[in-house]
């Protein structure tokens, strides 16, 4: 009975993450009143575009700096109602020598003396900013010309206080590289949309989101994730967080899996750290729509490594007496050989096919979710935010 009742709940909470929650959201959005979308701000008669600060804390980014601000200038939104801040982390290798270059082009440096983070950059630009509307993205991060305009359009909405754009996971080279990260990137955005379809998102994207001035002069400790918390600001503040499908930025995968983890523990710990910081918010009775989204979006994965032992000790407490148990077993067995072929592989810098790309970055991830855990119990989340080196999505 024990095996049955812990394969059974583990096939339950697997199936509800990642097709049952879907399925409901889509249920959601189909019943959801039509022509209730916000229309574009450009459509809105005595709407003007409103003014825009574009903020990018680097650190040590001589070997990409120039590509990323010829991307920025490039942008296609009026020059006048557009500022442009670098924030340089402490960078010591030119990179602060090179953005002074750009300055008769539009762009703004803020240069910290004393490296404190993505998160202490973050607070230090705050005061320096002058839009209406506050744009964050990374340094390797490529933005299409006409993103920054939809990006900013769902803000004629004002119920609408976030909004983020879609990610499209890019390599330069012809072989399949981390198509892992693809795929979950891909399924991710996928998941937003329909958040925003039945009310809006519960995170935004880190490489490329909007929020409104006074939303992001809520001070976020520079040890929690501000992506994250964008969305958790806007719905204390009444305001609702959303995705804009064609604000595209391109964001090149990490070279290699190893490179991937420590990226993935980062994030899932400050994750960790910001949702238990505004924890009110799954309290379904305040806040029965968003809590079901915060808690099947970020808690129902999170638990995933647990589900997957469930599933597996149910399959070994039947295993004698159920062929099907045994094929689950040896099927369970089978992924992990694969994820640890691939894992080799990738340490070794080769380029993983996708019949190992998979299950590697599958293994890889809920490895770093229960690694994530541990260090937020222990050490909580760290204050230092170390950037995953990638290559630059237009090289």
């Amino acid at each position: 009975m024990t095996g049955f009742l812990l394969l059974g709940m583990g096939i339950i909470l697997g199936a509800y993450t990642f097709f049952g929650y879907p399925l409901l959201l889509s249920l959601g959005a189909a019943l959801r009143r039509p022509g209730s979308e916000s229309p574009p701000a450009d459509s809105v008669p005595g709407h003007p575009l409103p003014t825009v600060s574009i903020t990018v804390p680097v650190y040590n980014e001589v070997h990409q700096i120039e590509a990323l601000l010829e991307s920025l200038v490039a942008l296609e939104y009026p020059s006048d109602r557009q500022q442009i801040l670098i924030v340089s982390d402490g960078s010591t290798d030119g990179t602060d020598e090179l953005i002074r270059r750009w300055a008769d082009r539009g762009v703004e440096l803020l240069a910290v003396d004393e490296r404190g983070g993505k998160g202490a950059a973050e607070n230090a630009a705050r005061p320096h900013l002058t839009g209406e509307i506050i744009v964050n993205t990374d340094a390797s991060i490529r933005i299409r010309p006409d993103a920054l305009q939809h990006l900013v359009a769902p803000f004629s909405d004002p119920t609408v206080g976030v909004v983020s754009g879609r990610d499209v996971s890019v390599t330069r080279l012809d072989e399949d590289q981390n198509t892992g990260e693809g795929g979950y990137v891909g399924y991710e955005m996928f998941i937003r949309d329909l958040e925003t379809r039945v009310g809006g998102i519960v995170g935004a994207s880190g490489c490329f989101y909007a929020t409104r001035r006074k939303l992001h002069e809520v001070v976020v400790p520079a040890e929690l994730s501000r992506d994250f918390a964008s969305a958790l600001v806007a719905r204390d503040h009444g305001l609702r967080a959303v995705s804009a499908p064609e604000a595209v930025c391109y964001v090149p995968r990490t070279g290699s899996l190893r490179k991937e983890y420590g990226r993935k523990v980062r994030t899932v710990a400050r994750g960790m750290s910001t949702l238990w910081a505004w924890r009110h918010l799954l309290n379904p009775i305040r806040h029965p729509g968003f809590a079901w989204k915060l808690a099947s979006h970020k808690l129902c994965r999170w638990a995933l490594p647990v589900t997957l032992a469930m599933i597996v000790l149910g399959a070994a407490l039947l295993f004698s007496g159920h062929p099907w148990a045994q094929i689950l077993v040896a099927g369970f067995l089978l992924g992990a050989v694969l994820a640890g072929v691939g894992w080799v592989l990738s340490a070794r810098g080769r380029a993983l096919p996708r019949l190992l790309s998979m299950p590697t970055f599958f293994a890889m991830s809920n490895v770093a979710v229960l690694h994530a855990f541990a260090r937020s119990l222990g050490r909580g989340s760290e204050r230092m935010w170390e950037p995953t080196r990638r290559e630059s999505a237009a090289d």
